[in-house]
């Protein structure tokens, strides 16, 4: 198959080009990309099956007409706030599956939104197929499998600042930090301050134990939508070192991240700041899933943990998704999200082929 990957020579789009470029059932993998110098090195580096292809974001046209040419469109072009629905748009004129990687609790929601204009169109989209949402996603699918009856998902991230360079990590992540965050508790969607409920989460090593809270992420909009039986759904997460969490939400309460171009601002004054920190965080990052239910008449508790490079953590699962939609290993058409169109079994058998090593445990 040939697959197209928007933004492919940022952090997360070039793990997943190389993952996809060392699979013998994709012939060609594009690089998308506004950046010559990268992507062209990219390209050198994984040899005869990458092509570089020079894209506008901004220009829909352009970028529907370059997924024509592919058979699966892989997008990892963020902040997806920003980019998702431009590029959803792109995919319906092109008549392509498509698939992302989509951080952003909005943007999932404008996407989920258009179901029946993708249904219309004829293709799949796949939203939010990374580390959370994504790996999160499964897992907590894998958990309500195998509990006979699942009533609470709680996910829990840890990111350090010294494990991704990407300026539109920065970005989503001081997206996040402001205003409300979506949570599902009690049957019903609310929305908290983001940064409120903090906790001490303990993470597998080298993160630890770190402080988490509320933000903005799909999962809590996406599981419920698909199992309306759940009663809760949370998405917590948190920075290594931590006081980059209290930095960020003290930009949020002063407004300095308020608006896109404000948060654009602050990014790129951070993204020059970041070296100067050096390894102040764990240098790797981490993803907790605890579905709670019954199991066998009594209440059981399910963890499930990984730790991995934050661009493995998202590519790897970004370009297995790629594949299972471009194979078709799922099925269905419209907004899809990893929770009802991913084979846990599947997908985690890929995953540990590519050494991403996932614990699970059960606590009473």
């Amino acid at each position: 198959m040939k697959v197209i990957v928007l933004g492919g020579a940022g952090d997360m789009g070039s793990e997943a080009a190389r993952d996809l470029a060392s699979r013998r059932v994709v012939g060609k993998v594009i690089i998308a990309d506004a950046n010559r110098r990268r992507a062209e090195k990219l390209c050198e580096e994984i040899g005869r099956k990458a092509e570089f292809v020079r894209i506008d974001a901004l220009n829909n046209d352009q970028v529907a007409q370059t997924m024509k040419s592919a058979d699966v469109a892989l997008s990892c072009l963020g902040p997806f706030y920003k980019f998702e629905e431009k590029m959803v748009r792109a995919a319906m004129a092109a008549r392509v599956n498509y698939v992302s990687i989509c951080d952003d609790f909005d943007a999932a929601e404008a996407t989920l939104a258009m179901d029946k204009e993708i249904r219309q169109a004829g293709i799949a989209v796949l939203s939010g197929m990374g580390w959370t949402p994504g790996l999160s996603n499964v897992l907590a699918r894998k958990g309500m499998n195998t509990l006979d009856t699942t009533r609470r998902i709680n996910i829990y991230w840890a990111g350090s600042v010294d494990d991704s360079e990407g300026l539109a990590v920065i970005k989503h992540t001081l997206h996040i930090f402001n205003g409300k965050a979506p949570i599902f508790q009690g049957g019903r969607w609310k929305h908290v301050d983001a940064g409120s409920g903090e906790e001490t989460v303990a993470f597998p090593e080298p993160i630890g134990d770190l402080p988490v809270s509320h933000l903005g992420h799909p999962e809590p909009i996406t599981i419920p939508h698909f199992f309306k039986e759940l009663e809760e759904v949370t998405l917590k997460g948190g920075v290594a070192p931590p006081w980059l969490s209290a930095v960020a939400r003290g930009m949020s309460r002063f407004k300095f991240t308020n608006t896109a171009a404000k948060r654009d601002r602050a990014a790129s004054v951070f993204h020059g700041f970041a070296p100067m920190l050096g390894k102040t965080g764990a240098g790797m990052s981490a993803i907790r899933v605890d579905v709670h239910g019954e199991k066998g008449g009594a209440p059981a508790q399910l963890v499930y943990t990984a730790v991995d490079n934050m661009r493995r953590l998202t590519g790897i699962p970004a370009a297995i998704g790629a594949i299972m939609l471009g194979s078709g290993a799922i099925e269905g058409k419209g907004f899809l999200a990893p929770e009802v169109a991913v084979d846990p079994d599947a997908f985690l058998a890929e995953l540990s082929k590519r050494k991403v090593k996932v614990t699970a445990r059960e606590e009473s």
